[in-house]
């Protein structure tokens, strides 16, 4: 609990710089909405109809000139990408920085093993994640608020929580980079969760690279699928949770038998 509570703290500055940069930017286009859903009506219709990207966007599936159709295809869009950076920053540093800042020897001479440790940093990661998007959401909600409509409650429920497993999935894997580095490795940690959504969208433009849906886990929590569908798709959700657990358990086996510098 107290490795816990001083990896909140420490980490306290970067999630609020991240939690209002992406909620202030994501609440603040719902409110221009009303601004532009004139010229939104106008553009719809070519939006809809320009084929593979039209498809990588969901504009194909939802109408940017509605409420939900904006915030499926352009608002989502922000807060994917957003989301998915702040996870793997997170959690690529939980770890490494501790080998990079010569802090591992104190550290481990403190009254607890290296599973104990693994478990509390990750433990602080997953709630990092969780309060981001919790207070994000709560910005978003004001948004909405603000200009007195109010998305569907399932679907909105749904894609935010698809969204949490992503980031959640996300930050797992770059949990088991910090493991294996001895340095953090946000570059790298950045460039996965790009190429994961480029991924993303050369699955869905490409036909011979369908599978690779399987491999990014933007595809499952996509805002235009979801908000125009209703649902999860269980088989990816549950490649999702695999995908978590196995990152977890694989940091845990590298890092307790690493030799790791003082």
């Amino acid at each position: 609990m107290t490795l816990l509570k001083h990896e909140i703290k420490m980490n306290l500055k970067t999630l609020l710089i991240w939690t209002l940069s992406v909620g202030v930017l994501c609440a603040g286009c719902i409110l221009l909405f009303k601004s532009l859903e004139e010229s939104m009506r106008g553009m719809a219709a070519a939006y809809s109809d320009m084929g593979a990207f039209s498809a990588a966007l969901g504009m194909d599936k939802l109408s940017v000139s509605t409420l939900e159709g904006f915030y499926g295809t352009e608002i989502a869009l922000m807060f994917a990408i957003g989301g998915a950076m702040f996870a793997a920053m997170t959690g690529a540093s939980m770890l490494s920085k501790e080998e990079e800042g010569h802090t591992c020897e104190f550290l481990l001479t403190l009254p607890m093993g290296r599973r104990t440790v693994i478990f509390g940093k990750y433990m602080a990661m997953a709630l990092l994640v969780l309060l981001f998007n919790g207070v994000t959401v709560l910005l978003i909600l004001t948004g909405f608020v603000g200009i007195g409509e109010m998305p569907d409650g399932k679907t909105f429920a749904l894609y935010h929580g698809a969204q949490l497993l992503m980031q959640l999935e996300i930050g797992s894997v770059c949990f088991l980079i910090s493991a294996i580095a001895k340095r953090r490795q946000l570059g790298a940690s950045l460039g996965l969760a790009m190429l994961l959504y480029m991924a993303d969208l050369m699955c869905r433009i490409i036909p011979d690279l369908e599978d690779l849906k399987y491999v990014t886990p933007y595809y499952f929590s996509n805002g235009a699928d979801i908000l125009a569908g209703g649902e999860l798709q269980g088989e990816m959700v549950v490649i999702s949770l695999i995908v978590t657990f196995f990152s977890v358990l694989a940091a845990t086996v590298v890092y307790g038998k690493r030799d790791l510098a003082a």
